[in-house]
């Protein structure tokens, strides 16, 4: 506390001699002057943001409008008190914190040859975690490697807040100690011949004294809950901790940017559980971009607000993860994203189409897009009905099941009974309670495939560059 009081005692001392000086200025009338006041009333917003970073506590304050600071602190119109008032006010902090925000950007174009295929890819992101989808072999990891400086591309350009990393055309390429990049991969890549604190410290600016290294060490291992096994060796840490400790290295440098190249996969499910838990809490007060690779959707899901999609060196969708699990524009994107039931289709009508491979005709709610060749519904979004007559209700038969802990895999044959137990339509997937209720039923069940749950996409194209949709217009809030 003494600390802050000092610290907000000098930024209220340099804002009255700032206000002083510009009144001043002011009233000569000369138009350097003007532009010197803008200057500084900038300054002291720019400080100001600084001290709440270094104290977020003081930023913790009740959510109250602005009247209520003025009704408690008398102004009168034009004097130094007024003015320092619209210098600290709430509405002029949330500004300064939004502009910071908003300045956090990385922009990648860039093309390299790969044995299989050519990366192309263009995309911006900001301060939200992007997670990178994409089936093994696609070029993700080469991406993250080419953005911290591991590889270079052939040509295009990579800028990260503002600052080039990479132009091939003006033969810019900085060193990865000059990116500032916390890279995290699925192996940790500690080094074996020093502890956690000397792997922690490793990642720290230099220049910092011996108490300032101290100090941000155990700062890290406490954050990480490893305090007093700073001493230890990698290979006197379980895989849990090693990967804590790879993650507060990445975090400790004060990186521009993480890249996460499945961080998780190595680990069991309770530590993978534990791990995500830490890497959320982290990320909450990471002011900077994050990429984030993994095939795990769920992890992917919780973990970050949007996602991307490659394939074969493309970027093919890149939306709020909401739009790329609801509407995935192409039938490879909808595999990668879980979706088990397709089915080549044509239109029949403006919201009816005809399901080839399930022999059917369904009606669908949304407008049927010029592209559309496919159709699919995800297991869990069958419908087990007892109204026949229900919208695009059809009789079924069990083929055959698939059990997991929790869940039951029913294969599904539409319309007759199948002939063998590869002879089925449709996966639907149930948790067991409703399977305990529908194995004692007498064939044929009925099973509903609800229009608005039906995905209408294309079969596939390759494309260098995202196209606007409607669908990221209307979640580009998130």
């Amino acid at each position: 506390m003494d600390v802050a009081l000092v610290w907000v005692l000098a930024i209220l001392a340099i804002s009255l001699g700032a206000i002083l000086a510009m009144n001043f200025w002011t009233d000569s009338g000369n138009s350097q002057f003007k532009f010197l006041r803008r200057r500084s009333k900038n300054f002291l917003r720019r400080k100001f943001a600084r001290f709440l970073r270094l104290f977020p506590t003081a930023r913790t304050v009740p959510k109250r409008q602005e009247s209520d600071y003025r009704s408690e602190v008398p102004l009168n119109k034009g004097d130094l008190g007024e003015s320092l008032f619209n210098s600290l006010s709430p509405k002029l902090l949330n500004s300064s914190f939004a502009e910071e925000e908003s300045a956090i950007q990385l922009t990648v174009e860039i093309q390299k040859k790969l044995p299989n295929f050519y990366l192309n890819i263009s995309f911006e992101t900001g301060s939200k975690p992007l997670g990178i989808l994409g089936a093994s072999g696609a070029g993700k990891s080469t991406l993250l490697r080419c953005i911290a400086g591991l590889e270079t591309p052939d040509r295009g350009r990579i800028v990260l807040n503002g600052r080039v990393l990479f132009d091939s055309e003006a033969k810019i390429n900085l060193p990865s100690r000059d990116r500032r990049v916390g890279v995290l991969f699925q192996d940790y890549a500690l080094f074996p011949h020093l502890t956690a604190a000397e792997n922690i410290a490793f990642g720290l600016p230099k220049g910092l004294s011996r108490l300032a290294i101290k100090q941000r060490v155990e700062a890290q291992l406490a954050a990480i809950q490893l305090q007093g096994m700073g001493n230890r060796y990698p290979c006197q840490l379980s895989g849990g901790q090693q990967q804590r400790v790879a993650l507060a290295r990445a975090l400790a440098s004060e990186p521009e940017i993480l890249l996460f190249d499945e961080p998780l996969s190595a680990l069991d499910t309770h530590l993978r559980y534990q791990i995500e838990k830490l890497l959320v809490a982290r990320l909450a007060h990471y002011r900077g971009v994050t990429l984030f690779i993994t095939h795990n959707l769920e992890e992917a899901y919780r973990l970050c607000p949007n996602l991307a999609v490659i394939e074969r060196g493309h970027l093919v969708q890149q939306a709020p993860k909401q739009v790329i699990f609801t509407h995935p524009r192409t039938l490879s994107i909808a595999q990668l994203t879980g979706c088990k039931n397709f089915s080549r289709a044509v239109t029949v009508a403006p919201h009816q189409v005809s399901a080839i491979d399930w022999g059917c005709t369904l009606q669908v709610a949304e407008s049927i897009p010029k592209s559309f060749s496919h159709l699919g519904l995800r297991a869990h979004q069958l419908i087990f009905t007892d109204i026949p007559s229900a919208e695009n209700t059809f009789p079924c038969w069990l083929t055959a099941t698939s059990e997991t802990p929790h869940r039951m895999t029913l294969f599904l044959k539409l319309n007759s009974s199948p002939t063998s137990p590869h002879d089925y339509h449709l996966q639907a997937e149930v948790f067991k309670e409703k399977w305990a209720m529908l194995q004692n039923l007498p064939f044929p069940w009925f099973v509903q495939l609800h229009s608005e749950r039906l995905l209408l996409f294309s079969e596939g194209e390759r494309k260098s560059e995202v196209e606007n949709s409607d669908f990221e217009v209307q979640y580009s809030a998130l």
